[in-house]
């Protein structure tokens, strides 16, 4: 976005939070490092050194600014854009591989050497995986420390550090406190957790509270009305205002909820086990696209005649993803030639015949989605399914189980859309949705969907091949292009219950005068 010296001090100087992610500034005279909106006076430029990443300028020696919390800010739109190997190797950081299983394991899932990973991410991030986890580990025990009442001794090892002299020393290199002294100077926060998790129902489930912040704008309608649209009974529900889903995480369930506040998502996350913080944190922001750079997107889209109208009312749409591509994957299949109201209703039954119960229900929420392993041997009668679908649905489960087809989001996406084409009963449609939401394709088009034809029809577009013609000119942003024809029809998709009227023309980048 901005990749020389001058156009990323002139940011620093504006604060523009557009950036925040994107690099970072640090001061050689501080030995701070800060988000480029950072309030504080802006360093002259003979002290400043611009890092890619947070782990980058920790590595060197700087540690995170207490106004602007640089180590909170949403994550580079460059790491889910991109499908090359360090864009892949930072999602799959960010989903707690090296921290769960070591950098062994991220490189047999990413098919090269350790070598050849940690000298690509070095070079263009400024950090090794090790390093890279070592900064999520630091931030995730701030959250424990700040928005929990854990022991301490409790929150290091929660957080994924090996030891309590570990903890203690990359606590204190990157925030300039100790432990205790973060928890001291959140002490009216964590007061008021106390206050609340009195008033809340017993639960054995740890309870978090945070923030995930977001780029202006962002188009809450757009995705958290899909998301409640096509809700299943017992794994997802909306209620008092938040979108609520169950987990299946690493080491045990978890719940979560989501509410959409002015520049942030308010997020409650009940987790079984600790240890899945980082991980469960990074598969909301993936499910909700957080870390998107809505402006890049909106700007190139709205040079076509027939979309600018659109994305000048409502902008800032963003692609409703998946915090498990197994679970999308099967309800794609599914779905597949039926309403969504349908689809809804069918997978519902899959949930309370073969979903796991959850030990504590509420709000609506009974189970996890049932596991690949759990459904690639059941038989059609119990499906209650037409023949080909359970065939198509049992045979991708097994893929799936086995590991043979990777549709996480740091599989690599030609691999992957090539390998689910080669499914019988997975056609063009079912592997574009699966692209664009669970492997984050930014540039993936469903074409034929009848949502996108519809809402082509509505702006005035043809149909068939002749869309698929003129969708050329949306690269490389066509699953974004699309949540743009989706919007352009009355589907319930688009609307979300209780939810305040689309942005004023004064909070659209588009048509804010700029100087």
């Amino acid at each position: 976005m901005v990749d020389d010296f001058a156009s990323r001090y002139r940011a620093i100087q504006s604060k523009d939070a557009r950036f925040d992610g994107w690099f970072f500034t640090a001061v050689k005279s501080t030995g701070i490092y800060c988000r480029p909106s950072c309030p504080v006076r802006p360093p002259m430029a003979k002290n400043v050194v611009f890092y890619p990443t947070a782990a980058a300028a920790q590595l060197a020696g700087f540690r995170a600014c207490k106004r602007c919390r640089p180590d909170a800010a949403p994550g580079s739109p460059e790491w889910n854009v991109r499908g090359d190997l360090v864009a892949r190797a930072m999602r799959l950081i960010a989903d707690g591989v090296v921290d769960r299983d070591g950098v062994p394991a991220l490189a047999s899932q990413l098919g090269y050497s350790e070598r050849q990973i940690e000298r690509s991410l070095s070079a263009e991030v400024g950090a090794g995986p090790l390093a890279l986890a070592r900064a999520q580990r630091a931030q995730t025990a701030r959250i424990l420390i700040e928005t929990t009442l854990l022991p301490i001794t409790e929150v290091a090892f929660a957080a994924g550090f090996s030891s309590i002299r570990q903890f203690n020393e990359t606590i204190r290199e990157v925030f300039a406190l100790t432990p205790t002294e973060l928890r001291a100077k959140a002490n009216k926060l964590v007061s008021g957790i106390e206050q609340t998790n009195r008033n809340q129902p017993e639960t054995t489930r740890a309870s978090i509270q945070l923030r995930l912040p977001y780029r202006r704008p962002y188009n809450v309608e757009g995705i958290f009305g899909h998301l409640v649209a096509t809700a299943v009974r017992g794994v997802e529900n909306w209620t008092d205002g938040a979108y609520w889903r169950t987990l299946r995480l690493p080491h045990g369930a978890g719940v979560v909820g989501l509410r959409p506040e002015d520049g942030f998502v308010a997020a409650s996350l009940e987790l079984d086990d600790l240890r899945d913080l980082a991980a469960a944190v990074a598969r909301c922001r993936w499910l909700l696209d957080l870390d998107a750079d809505p402006v890049a997107a909106d700007a190139a889209l709205a040079e076509d005649p027939v979309l600018e109208s659109t994305i000048r009312k409502a902008p800032g749409r963003r692609v409703t993803r998946t915090v498990d591509g197994h679970e999308l994957t099967l309800r794609i299949v599914i779905g597949q030639q039926i309403s969504t109201a349908a689809a809804r209703t069918h997978t519902g039954r899959l949930v309370a015949q073969f979903g796991d119960p959850l030990p504590e229900p509420g709000r609506g929420l009974t189970h996890l989605f049932p596991s690949a392993a759990r459904l690639a041997d059941v038989t059609r009668e119990e499906l209650r399914m037409p023949e080909s679908r359970h065939r198509t649905l049992t045979g991708i489960a097994r893929a799936l189980a086995a590991g043979t087809i990777d549709v996480q989001p740091g599989a690599e996406r030609a691999t992957t859309t090539g390998q689910l084409l080669d499914v019988a009963g997975i056609g063009p449609w079912s592997a574009s949705l699966i692209a664009m939401r669970a492997l984050g394709d930014p540039d993936a088009f469903p074409g034929t969907d009848l949502g996108v034809i519809v809402g082509g029809r509505a702006l005035g577009l043809p149909e068939g091949k002749a869309l698929q013609a003129h969708a050329e000119r949306w690269r490389p942003w066509r699953a974004y292009a699309t949540q743009y024809l989706w919007g352009a029809t009355d589907h319930p998709i688009n609307h979300l219950p209780g939810y305040p009227s689309a942005p004023t023309r004064s909070q659209n980048p588009l048509t804010r005068k700029t100087r």
